[in-house]
């Protein structure tokens, strides 16, 4: 039973494997780490008992190898596992096969990439590595995470799963490229990282365990060790009189799992083809006759280190099996359910159906972004209707009264006017000419952010267009309907939008053509009068009482009375149009004629600041009604228009441009993306009811 769990996690290892899609299963698996040349790839050929694996300076492993041993009795010979002892002259005869690299029948390795092509020469298996390695990355020293899949059958092997890792490198060498280090460790990361995979750290004895890189990398994804199992290879190279019993007995960095000393073949062993099956016998001899380790021998070396990591590999999937059978039907549901939304695995629907269905449920999402009933509103912004809303009374609100009528036109200017309306004949009381003439322009003023409010709400509907076109899954799958969907409604807004503007300068024009004087809100002139004059009083001093009898005679009438004293000058009506020194001289027999331009230049005089100040509180006065008619009228006129006049016939005009059968079938024309992304998801579903069916059957 225990060999099935193995053998099913390489199934679907198999299958996921073989449709070149990433998958979220996270699969039990143990994946090898080390720093670069610290035994990783000895420590592999020496629980396979072969040489297959490339070797060199530099990094040798440039992409993960998932090795997949599974034991297989033998029927030729009888055999046994890697490690165990055979008697006599049988064992002597393995050795030597082996050692000549003889073909044996009964153990071969198979590439999934490779279908039923069986190696059965070791050497080979190292060849095709290095081929679609190179395939892969090139010939230079660069890394992929692409991995390749080596299924090796033996019966001198446990079944057993391991992906080995490129080593951990410090400093990029030769024409490796200068992130190689970034590289290794984010790679490493990606199989380290998944809570299913158990770490089996390599780490030379021979180097303090403290500066180990594998183990530094497991520290930081597994902190407390519960599913790190560390390996010492170079044992043989210590020290005399140092050994690894401390680090064995968890005193110097503890693992739930603990640690397996093991003696590899030195380089000098390889260069002389030293078979793998005496290297195990020289470990075995070694760890048997060293005084620090002959009381547990059984549990170091490499057989020892295959059947732990045996046992662990099948707890550990026993313990995942529920968790993977849940995540594999969570995958399958999801990825049927996206490949019905691609149209099925034949990808065949109705056309005028389809068009017919894509327009009523976008205009129904458009009317619901409007309305705010949609049911995927964001709680981190305003979104459709309510952006709408923002503009209206926050925006061309506060934009409408931000407009001050006085900083265009300054108090000479309406002395100016006064003057100016009053004609020929100097006015005995304020005029209202000048009060409409002024007013009249600074209406005019309203129409420009009026006409910008409508701007901005087209611009809403223009965003929630394009938010409901990148959310129908249809659009996805058909570009040139998702196209044509944008030109039509665009256009649609663009023609609502015409009428729309008119209205709102209309609006503004017909503020401005009639000024209502009688509105319940305006001051009216004689309020506005009495408010001046006493603002005015209240500022003069206060004059003393007069006695009438001690006044002199020219002081009466205001020295108008026939016997008055004309001596003073008196000013004229237009007296503020000159400085003193333009004044006409009294007294000339000539006149000059008048300067080509006349302007004022002089300040108010009292009458004239009374006449301003009335004016400025009469347009202050009827500008605030406007402004308050503007701000509650251009927002009901663009809904009218604009707005709601699109919710209510933008289906009709969809219908009237796309629901025709000349276009139907340009309109359904499928995106390369999304026919690629169907065969992946025919893909993955053939691949999850596989995967569901392997682990149905345990």
């Amino acid at each position: 039973m225990d060999q099935q769990l193995i053998s099913l996690v390489n199934k679907l290892q198999d299958v996921f494997a073989s449709i070149g899609v990433s998958n979220n299963i996270d699969l039990p698996q143990i994946t090898v780490i080390g720093s670069q040349s610290s035994g990783k790839s000895s420590v592999l050929e020496n629980i396979v008992g072969r040489d297959f694996l490339p070797r060199g300076t530099g990094i040798v492993t440039r992409r993960p190898l998932v090795l997949q041993l599974i034991n297989r009795p033998a029927t030729s010979k009888p055999a046994q596992p890697n490690g165990d002892k055979a008697d006599g002259d049988k064992a002597e005869d393995a050795m030597a096969k082996v050692q000549l690299n003889e073909n044996n029948p009964d153990e071969w390795g198979e590439f999934l990439h490779l279908p039923g092509q069986k190696f059965h020469d070791f050497h080979k298996i190292r060849d095709e590595i290095v081929r679609d390695t190179e395939k892969m990355t090139g010939k230079n020293a660069g890394i992929s995470p692409n991995p390749i899949n080596l299924r090796i059958f033996s019966p001198n092997v446990l079944t057993l799963t391991l992906v080995d890792l490129p080593g951990l490198t410090k400093v990029p060498v030769g024409d490796q490229p200068r992130d190689i280090e970034k590289q290794i460790r984010d790679m490493l990361m990606r199989f380290i990282s998944k809570p299913n995979a158990i770490i089996l750290a390599v780490t030379a004895a021979n180097t303090d365990l403290a500066n180990s890189d594998g183990l530094k990398l497991a520290r930081e994804v597994d902190p407390e060790g519960t599913r790190t199992i560390g390996v010492l290879t170079k044992v043989d190279l210590m020290d005399q009189g140092t050994d690894v019993v401390d680090i064995l007995a968890g005193r110097v960095i503890p693992l739930r799992l603990g640690y397996v000393p093991v003696v590899n073949r030195g380089q000098r062993d390889i260069d002389q083809s030293k078979s793998i099956a005496s290297a195990l016998d020289n470990e075995r001899k070694f760890f048997e006759g060293h005084p620090s380790y002959a009381g547990k021998a059984q549990y170091c070396g490499t057989p020892w280190l295959a059947r732990k990591l045996n046992i662990i590999l099948m707890h550990h999937i026993r313990n995942t099996l529920p968790d993977i059978k849940a995540r594999i039907s969570q995958q399958l549901a999801k990825y049927q359910a996206e490949l019905t939304s691609l149209g099925g695995p034949m990808g065949e629907t109705n056309p005028g159906s389809l068009v017919l269905s894509t327009i009523t449920e976008f205009c129904s999402e458009f009317r619901s972004a409007i309305d705010g009933n949609t049911n995927d509103l964001s709680l981190n912004e305003l979104s459709g209707g309510a952006r709408i809303s923002f503009v209206f009374h926050e925006l061309y609100n506060n934009g409408v009264r931000s407009i001050d009528p006085f900083d265009q036109v300054k108090d000479g200017d309406i002395r100016t006017i006064l003057y100016n309306s009053s004609g020929s004949t100097p006015s005995l009381f304020v005029g209202t000419t000048a009060f409409e003439v002024i007013v009249k322009q600074q209406i005019r003023r309203l129409e420009e952010p009026s006409l910008r409010c409508c701007a901005l709400v087209y611009d809403e509907l223009i965003r929630i267009l394009g938010h409901l076109l990148s959310k129908t899954q249809t659009f996805k799958r058909y570009p040139e309907l998702k196209d044509r969907f944008n030109l039509v409604v665009i256009n649609f807004f663009k023609s609502c939008m015409q009428p729309t503007n008119k209205l709102v300068s209309d609006m503004v024009s017909m503020q401005a053509c009639y000024v209502n004087t009688t509105h319940p809100d305006f001051i009216g002139g004689h309020r506005a009068m009495a408010l001046v004059t006493d603002r005015m009083n209240a500022n003069k001093p206060p004059e003393k009482p007069v006695d009438p009898k001690k006044l002199p005679p020219n002081a009466l009438n205001n020295g108008k009375d026939l016997d008055a004293d004309f001596k003073k000058d008196e000013p004229s009506f237009f007296n503020s149009f000159f400085s003193k020194d333009k004044q006409p001289k009294k007294k000339v027999a000539t006149m000059e004629a008048p300067p080509s331009v006349i302007k004022p230049v002089a300040s108010l005089s009292e009458r004239e600041a009374m006449e301003t100040d009335v004016i400025k509180l009469l347009i202050q006065s009827y500008y605030s009604v406007v402004k308050r008619e503007m701000i509650d009228m251009v927002p009901k006129a663009i809904t009218y228009n604009l707005v709601n006049f699109a919710k209510e016939n933008l289906q009709r005009e969809l219908l009237e441009h796309l629901y025709k059968p000349d276009v139907l079938e340009e309109l359904l024309k499928e995106s390369p993306d999304v026919v690629a992304r169907r065969r992946e998801c025919i893909k993955m579903v053939g691949a999850l009811n596989s995967a569901e069916a392997i682990v149905a059957a345990v």
